[in-house]
């Protein structure tokens, strides 16, 4: 049974992922808008993932015998100077992210609950990804420049990204 303490921690998470799920919506609404068909893309597939990353959380809540609570999800921005601040403000949202899963982790520590601490173990890895991805991209972008040939291949390689199911969810399919 999942205690109460971990159980609102993480309803609070579920929330979260799903602001992150609406801010990578807008996002990809936002680049679709400016003519950015791969940026879009790519942040249309943070959008489920994001999505994919609630439904985890909530699957996991309904498996130890607690009870998903939703809760309104605020606000988010609609508008972004260039691709580069896109993505500048993606590695701070996931930096503020993987704060969020350690407080969690540390939170099961505290409470000795070692199954949430096992399934928190993917969303830590996951988060290491995801800010290496945003890196990544800044990267190239500051490399890029004003160069519009580099920002237009830029924007083609992310239309290449597909969608994968993540594995915990994967295995439930």
């Amino acid at each position: 049974m999942l205690n109460s303490k971990l159980q609102d921690a993480l309803n609070a998470q579920i929330n979260a992922e799903f602001w992150s799920a609406y801010l990578y919506l807008s996002m990809s609404m936002h680049f679709a808008n400016e003519g950015y068909a791969g940026i879009a893309n790519w942040f249309a597939i943070q959008f489920k993932e994001e999505q994919d990353h609630a439904t985890i959380f909530m699957n996991y809540v309904n498996s130890r015998g607690g009870r998903v609570v939703l809760a309104p999800i605020a606000g988010v921005d609609t508008e972004w100077a260039s691709p580069k601040a896109a993505f500048e403000a993606t590695l701070a949202h996931e930096q503020k992210v993987t704060a969020l899963i350690n407080n969690l982790m540390a939170l099961a520590g505290e409470e000795h609950d070692y199954a949430t601490e096992n399934m928190l173990q993917w969303f830590i890895s996951e988060q290491v990804e995801e800010e290496d991805n945003a890196r990544n991209y800044i990267d190239a972008l500051t490399k890029i420049g004003d160069n519009g040939y580099g920002l237009y291949m830029f924007d083609k390689e992310l239309a290449a990204r597909v969608y994968s199911t993540p594995s915990p969810l994967a295995s439930k399919a």
